[in-house]
């Protein structure tokens, strides 16, 4: 079967500066696994994070993405780099859906089924052809929407992890983007990783040599801690299953997660074409059965009480960072995270890593996610002096940035990236309609799919 049996790249250990690992080649396999174990600790926080915000087994959740993962892999054959983990898109809707007198099961059957519909998009757009996401999701609008996701995840990092320890944060960004800059070989391509495990000496001497803190703790309160709390890693088992429940329908639940539906392709698309735009390999091909996977593996995640999965931006900033593209990698995390999900211990092991040493790793992370976004805008020559990609554009982020909302109904608002998003989309297409009818035409986008000049002769017509 295609997406097995990767080539060895070079000798597997040296690499020379600028070069790349592409999705079917890979390093030595300890590398491998050393890389694979990088992009597990490098998407565990917000795959844990999800889940307990929404009332779901974080342990589950983490079993659930290593099968969400390899499945990912298996229907793409291979090609796209990606890890499948929780879903933060939901959380806002688990608030809503717990405020109607929902529960843990009705949470979960109205993902099941807004994963259902995602796989039913990306099964009619594998058999369309990409061209319709072309013209739905220009380069302007994907653009947007992988900037739009990128820094949306600032406020974690400012109000979340940085409080908690701002000096051992700022010691640990510096030390992440030395090593990213100096190093060489292999040790570069495992920067962050690196700098995790500075970040977290750093933090033990701190406990042993100054004391506890005296800041936020993970929980927001502000109180004398340790850096490094190890009571949840002796508390754990070695060997455990996670809590599994069957989840239940309800139509309003179902309603209210509906919505989320639109954020979840264009976060897809997004994140498919950052991925081709890193790895130089065209995906327009996988790009309906991309969607048909994550759905799908929303699907199995849910119908056993886990979270709804996707793509993880995280993991592109690990990419971006290392620009090893290897699956084998990816492999190598999904094996990880089902055995971190069968053994408390470990999981409660990367689960005490500082939020501190936290807030260092994602100010780098994060802003390399929404940085490739202006990479789409300038690999597609798109002109902002052109108000038609311009305006929304710069309402779409901003509003997702910010936080800022729209309440639909009493029992509804969209917020975030769902509206970010919906902003940029129904933005650009409102104005280009307009502007046609104002007599300035436009080109057809189906043709132009993702060419280098689509948003350059928008401004010329």
């Amino acid at each position: 079967m295609a997406g097995f049996g990767w080539k060895l790249h070079g000798d597997g250990r040296h690499l020379q500066p600028g070069e790349v690992v592409k999705p079917q080649e890979r390093l030595t396999w300890g590398r491998t696994i050393a890389l694979g174990a990088q992009h597990v600790v490098s998407m565990i926080g917000a795959c844990f994070v999800a889940p307990v915000l929404m009332g779901l087994d974080p342990s589950l959740a983490l079993m659930a993405s290593g099968v969400a993962t390899a499945l990912f892999l298996v229907m793409t054959r291979g090609r796209i780099p990606s890890y499948l983990g929780s879903s933060l898109s939901f959380v806002g809707v688990s608030a809503v859906i717990a405020g109607q007198g929902g529960d843990a099961g009705t949470l979960t059957g109205a993902m099941l089924v807004v994963g259902a519909c995602l796989a039913g998009c990306g099964l009619a757009i594998h058999v369309v052809g990409a061209g319709v996401i072309h013209a739905v999701l220009p380069p302007t609008v994907t653009g947007a929407v992988v900037m739009l996701i990128g820094f949306n995840l600032a406020p974690v990092t400012a109000s979340t992890y940085w409080p908690q320890d701002q000096w051992t944060a700022l010691a640990t960004m510096l030390f992440t983007g030395l090593a990213l800059v100096v190093l060489r070989g292999f040790w570069s391509r495992i920067a962050i990783f690196l700098g995790l495990v500075f970040g977290y000496a750093l933090s033990w001497i701190l406990d042993r040599t100054a004391g506890k803190i005296h800041s936020v703790n993970g929980a927001g309160k502000l109180t004398d801690h340790w850096r490094i709390d190890f009571s949840g890693v002796e508390k754990a088992d070695w060997i455990g299953l996670p809590t599994f429940h069957a989840p239940n329908f309800s139509a309003s639940a179902v309603l209210v997660a509906l919505p989320v539906l639109v954020a979840l392709i264009a976060e897809n698309a997004g994140h498919i074409k950052a991925v081709s735009a890193m790895t130089g390999d065209p995906l327009d091909d996988k790009m309906g059965m991309a969607l048909v996977a994550d759905g799908t593996a929303t699907v199995l995640s849910t119908a056993v009480g886990g979270p709804a999965t996707t793509t993880y931006a995280e993991n592109i900033g690990v990419m971006a960072a290392t620009r090893v593209y290897s699956t084998a990698a990816y492999w190598a995390a999904a094996g990880f995270a089902l055995l971190f999900g069968l053994c408390p211990k470990f999981g409660a092991v990367v689960a005490a890593i500082p939020g501190g040493v936290l807030g260092g790793i994602t100010v780098i992370l994060y802003g390399m996610i929404g940085l490739l976004g202006a990479q789409i805008w300038v690999r597609n020559k798109v002109d902002f002096s052109v108000p038609l990609n311009l305006i929304p554009a710069a309402a779409g982020i901003i509003i997702a940035i910010g936080g800022v909302s729209l309440k639909l109904t009493e029992n509804f608002e969209l917020s975030g990236i769902a509206l970010g998003t919906l902003t940029v989309l129904t933005g650009y297409h409102s104005l280009r309609w307009l502007s046609r009818v104002a007599g300035r035409p436009h080109p057809p986008l189906l043709d132009a799919g993702t060419g280098e000049d689509t948003e350059r002769t928008d401004g010329e017509g």
